[in-house]
């Protein structure tokens, strides 16, 4: 869908007006912005002049939350770890005693064997747990960084008089050089 005007974006935001626009409502905005027509998303990022710091709130918010997400993702691995140490160590007295038959011995070198595969199983769960954790912090520190240069970008072409949508070409050739 082209956001051709204002009322539609603020209409897929659910907000009444710009000053309601929350930080999670900002990363929506950030998203929706390729769907929207360039005038219209500059001149509603020019009604922001604070724009710059809420994006660094934003960010600051956004990297505290990922250190908890992270935090208690460290804490819950160690938890699976110290339970199958805590495994292998009961496995393991169960070997020492005397008495055990081949086929119990079998046994509990199979279990030992699971636990490994567990833990093998745990190490690359956890990986790409923060793999897909680095790449969404990624994404949405890419969406808030393009806002803070959109904004900067239309409140430089405003002040200086240019259109955003200059047929010259001018602009965008000697960006490309």
């Amino acid at each position: 869908m082209k956001y051709t005007n204002e009322d539609q974006i603020k209409r897929k935001l659910g907000i009444e007006s710009w000053r309601n626009l929350s930080k999670s409502n900002v990363i929506k905005f950030a998203a929706m912005m390729p769907d929207m027509d360039r005038e219209v998303a500059l001149k509603i990022i020019q009604q922001f002049p604070a724009f710059t710091k809420f994006a660094l709130e934003i960010l600051d918010a956004i990297g505290k939350a990922h250190e908890k997400t992270l935090a208690a993702n460290k804490q819950s691995t160690d938890h699976v770890y110290q339970a199958l140490q805590d495994t292998r160590e009961i496995l393991r007295g169960e070997l020492d005693k005397d008495g055990l038959s081949p086929e119990d011995r079998e046994k509990i070198f199979d279990r030992l064997m699971e636990l490994a595969r567990m833990a093998s199983q745990k190490n690359t769960e956890d990986k790409q747990f923060l793999a897909d954790a680095l790449n969404k912090m990624a994404i949405v520190g890419g969406a808030v960084a393009a806002l803070a240069l959109a904004f900067v970008g239309g409140k430089f072409m405003a002040e200086s008089g240019d259109k955003p949508d200059s047929s010259s070409g001018d602009a965008e050739s000697s960006l490309e050089a």
